[in-house]
């Protein structure tokens, strides 16, 4: 969806790296080795998105570390289209408001760190409908196109210290004090 109408790989996936993850940093090499493609592409697409002011950097010893411009007028509309091409925002529609009694949902895994991926891995915290909750994943997997894998903790259960730990750089998508 989103590759007809931005033409460049190297592009989208800076948009995923950036604009799921608002608190996500970069610099050149870490990109060349997460992306697999050639610094010059990388430049170019930073250079851009910086001049066009949706990313900032700043200087760290030798590094160049990158971040989105969350001030940006465009930021939220960036980042629904994200949300939206990952299929997230179906997620949360199909399945997160369909639960009940919980409180947390994280985004774990590949996408939690701005990557593309089959596979969309989540934490879900409360006192859930297992049986329930694999029925809504099916249904939500048939609409996105993508695998969803999950864990659910009970709130007792849960700390946000457990998934920072096992490595696996949690973003909160969703929290019942958000709504």
């Amino acid at each position: 969806m989103i590759e007809t109408l931005i033409s460049s790989k190297t592009r989208v996936k800076m948009l995923l790296k950036f604009f799921l993850n608002a608190r996500a940093t970069a610099y050149l090499r870490n990109l060349e080795e997460e992306f697999g493609e050639s610094t010059n592409a990388i430049r170019l697409e930073l250079n851009r998105l910086e001049e066009a002011q949706m990313l900032t950097s700043e200087s760290v010893g030798k590094k160049r570390i990158f971040k989105v411009n969350t001030r940006h007028p465009l930021f939220g509309d960036l980042h629904n289209i994200v949300l939206k091409y990952v299929g997230l925002d179906q997620i949360i529609e199909h399945v997160i408001r369909r639960l009940g009694s919980l409180e947390k949902v994280y985004l774990i895994g590949h996408f939690a760190r701005g990557l593309d991926s089959e596979i969309i891995d989540l934490v879900f915290v409360g006192h859930i409908d297992k049986t329930y909750l694999s029925e809504l994943v099916e249904k939500a997997e048939g609409m996105i196109h993508r695998r969803i894998r999950y864990i659910a903790f009970t709130p007792e259960d849960f700390s946000d210290d457990k998934i920072a730990e096992n490595g696996m750089h949690p973003l909160l998508l969703w929290s019942s004090d958000k709504g």
